[in-house]
C-alpha cells in the first residue's frame, strides 16, 4: 500500500494536487448542466468546454497522482465517483433533450453503477484495462459530439454503449476468477 507524503503547512492532509483536480471536476457539472439547460449554441459551447476540460482534469489528476506518488484513500474513492458523474450529467441533460434515448442512457449508467458496486466490495482495486480506457474515450467523445448536436454523435453514442457493456462485462469477468482463484485452490488442482 502506497504512503501519502505529508501534506504542506496550513494544508489538509486530504488535499493534495491530484484530489483538487478532481474537486475541481465535480465543479465543472453545473456548468455542462446549465449550458445544455440553455438550449442555444452559446449554452452548447459552455457545456462542451466545461465537458472537456473536466475530461481533461480525469487524465492530469491520475497522472499526477501516479507520477507523484500521491495516491489516497479519498482519492482512490472519490475519483471514479467524480468520472461517474462527469458521464452522468450530460446524458441526463442529452436525454432531457431529446438526442438520446433514456434507455441507451440507462445501459450506460446501469453499467458505470454495477461496476462501482462490485469495486466497492473487492479488497484491491484494478485498473482499468484496454477495455475500460477504450470505453472511457469512446463516451467522451460521443458525449462531445451529442453536446454539438453533429450528426455523427448518435453512431458514436452507440459504439459507446457497447463498448460500456463489453468492457464492463470483461472487468466483472476477469476480476471474478481473480478474486475466486487463492493458492489452496490452485494447489488443488
Amino acid at each position: 500500500m502506497s504512503q501519502t507524503p505529508p501534506a504542506p503547512l496550513g494544508q489538509p492532509a486530504w488535499l493534495n494536487l491530484p484530489t483538487a483536480f478532481t474537486l475541481l471536476r465535480l465543479v465543472g457539472i453545473p456548468f455542462i448542466l446549465g449550458g445544455l439547460s440553455l438550449r442555444s449554441p452559446e449554452g452548447e459551447r459552455l457545456a462542451l468546454w466545461a465537458f472537456l476540460g473536466a475530461a481533461a482534469t480525469d487524465w492530469l489528476d491520475g497522472y499526477l497522482a501516479r507520477r507523484y506518488g500521491l495516491v489516497t484513500d479519498l482519492g482512490k474513492v472519490l475519483d471514479p465517483l467524480v468520472d461517474k458523474l462527469l458521464v452522468l450529467a450530460p446524458l441526463l441533460g442529452l436525454v432531457e433533450l431529446g438526442r438520446i434515448p433514456a434507455w441507451g442512457a440507462f445501459l450506460l449508467v446501469g453499467r458505470e453503477l454495477a461496476i462501482a458496486g462490485w469495486r466497492a466490495n473487492q479488497s484491491q482495486v484494478h485498473s482499468a484495462n484496454f477495455w475500460g480506457k477504450a470505453k472511457t474515450v469512446i463516451q467522451i467523445l460521443a458525449i462531445a459530439l451529442l453536446i454539438l448536436n453533429w450528426p455523427g454523435g448518435i453512431p458514436c453514442f452507440w459504439v459507446a454503449v457497447a463498448l460500456t457493456l463489453i468492457s464492463g462485462l470483461i472487468y466483472l469477468r476477469s476480476n471474478h476468477a481473480a478474486a475466486t482463484s487463492s493458492p489452496a485452490k490452485d494447489s488443488l488442482a
